[in-house]
């Protein structure tokens, strides 16, 4: 008989095999102690996330190999589920900016605070990590990271040590909201690479030591990664319950529900929508809930893209069928009509409203030239899974129809790998790595204005940042600029909204839904809660 050797099956196999070996010890009456807890999660990510202190695999990777075993100066306070997640001290006790300079940040570092392998957090390690994203001649430095890094704080101009507990970090522009870049500072103890050969590949397999309630501790490429629990961890009342975590890369929807279903994992990622009810009836545990998340497509702007005239996109916004959508994916999605959803206060008062409007659309397309002897034709860019992806072929091929019917329109997909996409979101629109797309199908977390900035802000076209549309709105630019001078909060927030009713009219963007964050659970999962955030913590789990 034929082995099952697909990685998670030899991952489990792995993971079952230590566990059985630690029961089989327990049973013995000198060594009785209870059998360890191991969470098993299946990811929809198609490799293990990189584990040196910066992982790819978009948020996902930061979701289960980022926070929970490195931490940044300043963290996601996930503690809330009631209300969208803001900010709390990690690293750094407090931060503030410069009375005498608003592009400069001061940083109080935690004391006390040493990374899994002893080495102590200062203002040295601080710099040292910094120097691995940002300065190409250091000897640590590490591009893989770097690119990662520089995409989401696209305005670092330096940083500088003050005194061994204290750092300054300064921008390139005025920002209200760089405490929300920080959080994408991951720290990785200087002793690592050194441990490592000096050499990132090999530090990925000590494995490399973060400060974060887990530690790495066992690595395998396209198989596995294992957490363990951190029992120096500095904040007392936060030591995980579990004993180890098992993160296994299976980005096939219905591969990851038979693993569920059979035992083999314990919690996988975007159960497929039609098994929901089934996976309810059989006792599983479904969650979902609203967070900050848009699933998009970005549209080209440029000179020679049909998606150039703001009448095309504001068009392809009125033909689709969201609500049919949603249906298809058994309520766990929500209709989407810009980068933020219609209930924040920073919607604003868009004069358009989305929705599935044929003859709007239609008349907006024959505006631009499009009509049924001449449809509008374009490529998509999209992937086979993913972080925040959902179910992106069936989702896909759903639109393809309905733009068809509803609007006459021609879409055609080029179909890559996750980690391929987001590459060809960094690049220009005219890079290899496109394929000739004229738009990239690509969910973008939506959580607080530095998200936007990158994304929308004319400073930030590739390889600045995400505006991959290379779109510019002089009327938002105004506004935005508004809201990163901005102290007062009701300034910031009337800010906000002005710039998000351009994004709306003049969308870069064709919005189509906000995920609801679904996920399937064995009953034997416990003190689980779905927080507002692309992150979770998964401190308070534990196994029945």
């Amino acid at each position: 008989m034929a082995r099952n050797t697909t990685p998670w099956a030899v991952a489990v196999a792995l993971g079952g095999g230590l566990a059985t070996g630690l029961m089989a010890a327990s049973s013995q009456p000198a060594q009785a102690q209870p059998a360890p807890k191991v969470l098993r999660i299946a990811m929809t990510a198609t490799d293990v996330p990189t584990t040196t202190g910066m992982p790819n695999n978009g948020f996902e990777g930061m979701r289960f190999l980022g926070y929970p075993v490195f931490e940044a100066p300043v963290l996601w306070d996930l503690s809330d589920p009631s209300k969208p997640a803001g900010l709390r001290p990690g690293l750094a006790e407090s931060w503030a900016q410069a009375p005498d300079d608003p592009r400069t940040w001061i940083f109080r570092l935690r004391p006390g605070v040493t990374f899994h392998d002893g080495t102590a957090w200062n203002a040295d390690a601080f710099l040292w990590t910094m120097d691995r994203f940002f300065k190409p001649d250091a000897a640590q430095f590490d591009p893989a990271g770097s690119a990662i890094t520089r995409a989401r704080i696209p305005i670092m101009a330096g940083y500088r040590k003050l005194d061994d507990m204290t750092v300054a970090i300064s921008t390139t522009r005025v920002a209200s909201y760089f405490p929300y870049m920080a959080v994408y500072l991951l720290m990785t103890s200087p002793s690592s690479w050194e441990q490592g050969g000096r050499d990132w590949a090999r530090v990925a397999a000590l494995p490399p030591a973060g400060t974060g309630p887990f530690r790495l501790s066992r690595f395998q490429p396209r198989v596995s990664a294992e957490l363990s629990k951190h029992e120096g961890y500095w904040d007392r009342a936060r030591v995980p319950r579990l004993d180890r975590i098992l993160l296994l890369p299976i980005p096939e929807a219905n591969t990851r529900l038979a693993a569920l279903r059979g035992g083999q994992v314990d919690w996988i990622e975007v159960p497929p929508p039609d098994a929901i009810p089934s996976l309810r009836q059989a006792g599983f545990q479904i969650t979902t809930g609203s967070y900050p998340h848009v699933w998009p497509y970005l549209m080209q702007t440029s000179e020679g893209s049909p998606l150039r005239d703001v009448r095309v996109r504001q068009a392809l916004n009125y033909c689709v069928d969201r609500p049919g959508l949603v249906q298809m994916l058994n309520g766990t999605a929500e209709p989407s009509m810009g980068f933020l959803k219609p209930g924040d206060p920073a919607f604003g008062n868009p004069q358009h409203r989305y929705r599935l409007d044929p003859a709007r659309g239609r008349a907006l397309l024959a505006e631009a030239g499009f009509t049924p002897q001449r449809p509008l034709a374009f490529k998509v860019m999209v992937s086979t899974s993913g972080s925040g992806q959902m179910l992106p072929l069936p989702m896909n091929e759903f639109l393809q129809q309905t733009l068809r019917e509803a609007c006459g329109v021609n879409l055609s997909f080029e179909v890559t790998e996750w980690n391929a996409l987001l590459t060809a979101v960094r690049a220009g629109p005219t890079a290899p790595a496109v394929m000739g797309s004229h738009a990239i199908n690509v969910s973008s977390p939506s959580s607080d204005p530095s998200v936007a900035a990158r994304y929308f802000l004319q400073a930030f076209v590739p390889p600045n940042g995400f505006n991959w549309p290379q779109w510019t709105d002089p009327t938002f630019e105004e506004a935005f600029a508004a809201l990163e001078n901005a102290r007062d909060p009701t300034e910031f927030a009337a800010a906000y909204a002005r710039a998000h009713e351009r994004i709306v009219d003049n969308p870069p963007w064709l919005f189509i839904v906000h995920d609801l964050n679904p996920r399937a659970m064995s009953r034997r999962v416990r003190g689980f809660t779905s927080v507002q955030s692309w992150f979770q913590d998964l401190v308070p789990v534990d196994l029945q």
